[in-house]
């Protein structure tokens, strides 16, 4: 009985008894400051282009959130031109939106105006690839991580001790991009430490799988003996295993790259054309963009006046480890 008193009267200090009753549950003071802080918010996304894994899978996961929030998602599509990306970010600035989620083309475009955003009040989050300017947040891949896990497993398949020429081809994307330079930096500060990696070839693609597979094809040519090969974008790199599996090499040029880990992605895994993914995995990107939209968007603070960065966890796929769930498809994200 002390004990039921106590409670009572702990209860009437709260304001919880005379008007509520046990019977009746309990109404939770903080659903109504959430979703009240978030309703009519508009949110803008500006990514390379629509249309491919990426930027698709993340567009379904933000969209089902901004509907069930209460928050409106806008899309504006530069499609892989930068000078509409930029006009996009200059209109956007004017129109004074709550939040920019910028997928930067490179580091250098997009820099000035995302500053400009955040000096004029509008927050901003950064996806996948940086600026060399530091927003509110940057949500996505860590590139240094991911190149030097890609070149650690090809100094594995190819350096001292491996038996092999140790010859190493690098194609690069967008080399302007964050994630292009970092890598790079990665796969050369690891290459240095073993002196039987030798990098016989280092071009862009541009993350065209036709500009990847001439690229290999003259690779192959010139250098028959070819160990691995590492690079940008597993859709891109797809078309450099093409022309290895045409010359009839698959067994002998280890090929590494990285990607979102859709399925298709583990599909040319499976066909031999893709060794090693690291995959940055799309849904769970998408999943913490989307509370880093809800953070900002409830936070007290002003724009540009914190800074954080979450990257996001990889996984490895080879064709020991892919299963019937291991990969995503786009229609189990809308």
């Amino acid at each position: 009985m002390k004990i039921r008193t106590i409670l009572a009267a702990g209860l009437m200090a709260l304001g919880l008894v005379g008007t509520t009753h046990a019977d009746d549950g309990l109404d939770n003071p903080s659903r109504n400051p959430f979703y009240d802080g978030l309703k009519g918010k508009r949110v803008v996304f500006i990514p390379l282009a629509m249309g491919f894994d990426l930027t698709e899978g993340w567009a379904a996961i933000m969209r089902k959130q901004a509907a069930d929030l209460g928050y409106t998602l806008e899309i504006r599509d530069p499609n892989w031109s930068t000078d509409a990306g930029t006009r996009a970010l200059t209109a956007l600035i004017a129109e004074k939106p709550d939040l920019i989620i910028a997928h930067n083309p490179d580091v250098q475009s997009y820099a000035r105006l995302l500053k400009r955003a955040m000096d004029a009040g509008i927050k901003v989050v950064q996806l996948n690839l940086e600026s060399v300017v530091p927003t509110d947040a940057y949500v996505g891949a860590d590139w240094s991580r991911v190149g030097y896990i890609e070149a650690d497993a090809l100094v594995k398949q190819c350096g001292a001790g491996s038996g092999k020429s140790g010859k190493i081809a690098i194609i690069r994307g967008q080399p302007t991009a964050a994630s292009d330079l970092y890598e790079l930096y990665a796969y050369k500060q690891t290459f240095a430490k073993d002196p039987s990696i030798k990098i016989v070839s280092e071009q862009a693609a541009q993350y065209d799988p036709a500009k990847a597979r001439a690229i290999m094809e003259t690779v192959l040519q010139q250098h028959p003996d070819l160990c691995g090969v590492v690079g940008n974008w597993d859709n891109q790199d797809v078309g450099a295993g093409a022309a290895i599996q045409a010359a009839g090499k698959a067994d002998d040029v280890y090929v590494v790259t990285s990607g979102g880990g859709n399925q298709i992605g583990c599909d040319n895994i499976k066909k031999g054309l893709l060794d090693l993914i690291i995959s940055y995995d799309v849904p769970l990107q998408g999943n913490a963009i989307n509370q880093q939209i809800v953070q900002s968007l409830l936070s007290p603070a002003k724009a540009g006046e914190s800074k954080t960065s979450y990257y996001t966890p990889l996984t490895l796929l080879t064709k020991d480890n892919i299963g019937p769930r291991t990969c995503w498809q786009l229609d189990q994200l809308k």
